[in-house]
């Protein structure tokens, strides 16, 4: 046989073997040429390959992950020695799956802030009912209350407004296209694995309603050999009770399922006895089952079903009025039934095919004052993606479709039904070992607004020593709806008739330095972003319909910095934070047609910088912002307990339709946790704003006058229900 004939029939492989201080390394993932294998006891995987170029990329938890390249040929089988170091302690092995690709926390290019299971663990027993608490304790965030009287809130990504934020469940939006003021405080944090977090545009990946950015709540899988039974039994000193039920565990050899189901109560408080509600009543019931399953052969499906109800009660307290002498109302009942699934599938040539759908209905009941306004919000999604990969490219392609549909009883003028087709692609490109691009694209049709392209563009860059350097930089639209944080909280029935609206445009750009050296590891972040035609709602002057939504003429520039400082030893964490942020908008009408401060009165006195701005003679510092905030966290373990200490301060930031101050004051809130094991239980309490800071000790809540629009309050700038101290249990059965 000649040599020739024999090459071509001799197989063409590469036999790695793994190690780490002259030992193998068992169970360690490897990636040849986009196949996955896994090493045996001896640390070697022999694989089969097309002669050439073969990429090797090997990865196992607690030793830094090694990419190489060997050349193959026809007949050979290629030997590589593979030498693993271990990671420093302080990097923990954290997947990401906002951004797609499912690869670990410290190889994404694109900046994601993750909140790990501990930490989850540990906001719960603060705040059982909500994730209100761990979203606003995530560094970048902050939970703006939009109706002081009813609760709602939603959730500012570096300074843009709530409605720029998507947010979903296993990246299905289970809460709506728009989550809404009041959703926020629906979702309970029992159920949750880890929080990850997207800042700025991501539109390019999640499509026109995540222009500020991504909040994705990943569910906690079921144990694999075991079942989990916990009850959660909390209560608190303003007369709130949270009754929470989680249940896991395996449905024979390939099912498993997960159950939390909670009832969740507030008693009304009125806490500078005014006449006006200052914490809200309500009753809510959640139940969601989740049901996974999984093959050997890489297939597995996700599926979640969920429910809700809840009754809501806020405005003047019983048997009182406000200023004009008349009982006025704010309540909201609100139920919701929704369901989604993920499914994926590895195929024959290592890519992954995935699809997932999501349908959600809710049905609203407001009440404001003598009106009341009822609608529907149906949110349909779809989406299938492939995901491969090819020498150094990781890359990912598909289509999505979403429908959101409203319609009201009262004020059918606002109906719409929004239907958005979209393809998208990723790319991630491993240059070297020192630095991996990323680019994604995405082209929208809305049916009513037109075709969008968002682009996003991200690097990261591993110098040595521990330093990382990301940045990204990214554009996205939003389309037009009636729902503001003012329409939110003012209700439909005074807001005119839509006009011809535009789409909003943003652009952000983002850039942090990380350096990690057991046990600290420091971020440092600068981030801009600039909003085009921003909706806002505007006073028209008129009795019938005194307030317009309309596109603002010029753009809306916020501007920042964040620092992140962590130390972490066994059984010890130290975290503080620091966000600086410069946020400014066009004036309102009235200011730029004079160019005079108008009265505060008239629009909050809010500060007035000299920047002239394009489209308007002044601007303005875009209000509830604060210039500067800080928190400091410390978690120890002693034997059985833990114990927490925090401290969160807030700067001073611009009022808008306050007649009683221009600014907000900068304020310090601090408390304290302790949790101990009690057998197979944990017991704890817990205290939260311990100085008992209010809003209210510094001015009303209520105005002397009902404002143009119909609001009897001023916005929440500090906490309203003061000190909170909370306690229970958590008991594992």
């Amino acid at each position: 046989m000649s040599p020739a004939l024999a090459a071509a029939q001799a197989p063409t492989a590469v036999r790695v073997e793994v190690r780490a201080d002259e030992a193998p390394i068992a169970d360690a993932d490897l990636v040849v040429n986009g196949v996955t294998y896994r090493t045996g006891a001896d640390g070697v995987v022999l694989a089969p390959v097309q002669p050439g170029a073969v990429e090797i990329t090997v990865v196992k938890e607690g030793f830094a992950p090694l990419t190489s390249s060997v050349t193959v040929a026809a007949g050979q089988t290629q030997r590589v020695l593979v030498d693993l170091e271990e990671r420093p302690s302080l990097e923990e092995e954290v997947i990401v799956t906002a951004t797609r690709t499912e690869t670990r926390l410290e190889d994404q290019p694109m900046r994601v802030e993750v909140v790990p299971g501990e930490e989850v663990q540990e906001k719960i027993m603060m705040t059982p009912g909500d994730v209100s608490m761990l979203l606003n304790e995530t560094n970048g965030l902050r939970v703006q209350t939009t109706s002081p009287s009813l609760g709602g809130a939603t959730v500012r990504i570096q300074g843009l407004r709530g409605r720029y934020t998507q947010i979903l469940a296993d990246g299905l939006p289970l809460y709506g296209g728009q989550t809404g003021s009041i959703g926020l405080l629906q979702i309970p944090p029992m159920d949750l694995g880890q929080v990850e977090v997207i800042k700025g545009v991501a539109s390019a990946l999640y499509g026109m309603s995540a222009i500020g950015g991504v909040v994705n709540l990943v569910s906690r899988r079921p144990p694999a050999a075991r079942r989990e039974r916990e009850l959660l039994v909390n209560g608190t000193s303003h007369g709130g009770t949270d009754v929470v039920n989680w249940l896991a565990g395996p449905l024979g050899a390939r099912w498993g399922y997960t159950f939390v189901g909670g009832l969740h109560m507030q008693q009304r408080s009125d806490l500078d006895e005014d006449g006006w509600t200052d914490l809200p009543t309500y009753r809510r019931v959640v139940a969601r089952p989740r049901f996974f399953w999984s093959d050997e052969a890489g297939k597995s499906l996700l599926v979640a079903l969920g429910g809700m109800g809840e009754e809501r009660r806020g405005g003047t307290t019983p048997g009182r009025q406000a200023p004009d002498g008349r009982r006025f109302a704010e309540d909201l009942d609100t139920t919701r039934v929704d369901g989604g699934a993920v499914w994926r599938m590895t195929t024959g040539g290592g890519r992954v095919l995935a699809a997932r759908g999501s349908a959600t209905a809710q049905r609203h009941t407001h009440t404001f004052g003598a009106i009341v306004e009822q609608d529907d919000h149906h949110t349909l999604f779809g989406e299938v993606t492939l995901t491969g990969a090819a020498g150094r490219h990781t890359w990912v392609a598909g289509g999505a479709l979403q429908s959101d549909r409203y319609r009201s009883r009262q004020v059918p003028r606002f109906d719409y039904t929004h239907v958005v087709p979209g393809v998208f692609a990723q790319d991630e490109f491993r240059a070297g070992r020192h630095l991996t691009l990323s680019g994604s694209a995405r082209v929208d049709a809305h049916s009513e607004f037109g075709a969008f392209v968002s682009p996003r563009i991200s690097a990261l860059v591993r110098p040595a020593g521990g330093w990382s350097l990301r940045v990204s930089t990214g554009r996205g639209y939003f389309a037009p709806t009636p729902f503001t944080e003012e329409t939110e909280a003012l209700g439909l029935t005074p807001v005119a008739p839509l006009g011809t609206l535009r789409a909003e445009r943003a652009e952000t750009f983002s850039a942090d330095v990380t350096w990690a050296r057991a046990p600290l590891e420091v971020t440092a972040t600068f981030f801009h972003s600039r909003i085009h035609d921003a909706l806002t709602a505007q006073e028209t002057g008129r009795v019938d319909f005194p307030v317009a939504v309309v596109n603002v003429e010029g753009r809306t520039l916020t501007r920042g910095t964040e620092l992140i400082a962590r130390v972490h030893r066994e059984g010890f964490d130290v975290i503080a934070t620091h966000m600086y942020l410069w946020s400014t908008e066009p004036a309102p009408p009235a200011q730029r047609a004079t160019g005079a401060p108008t009265p505060p009165a008239a629009w909050g006195g809010s500060v007035r910088v000299g920047d002239p701005g394009p489209g308007g003679r002044g601007r303005r510092e875009v209000p509830l912002n604060p210039r500067h905030a800080a928190t400091f966290d410390l978690l120890k373990q002693v034997g059985p307990a833990r114990i927490g200490f925090e401290v969160f301060y807030t700067g001073r930031q611009a009022l808008d339709e306050n007649p009683f101050r221009r600014r907000g004051f900068p304020h310090v809130l601090y408390g304290g946790l302790v949790d101990w094991a009690v057998g197979g239980s944990r017991v704890y309490v817990n205290v939260e704003n311990l100085g008992d800071v209010r809003q209210t000790r510094e001015h009303p809540l209520v105005k002397p006058v009902r404002g143009a629009d119909g609001r009897w309050t001023v916005d929440a700038w500090a906490p309203l229900e003061g000190r909170t101290v909370n306690a229970g249990v958590r008991w594992r059965f």
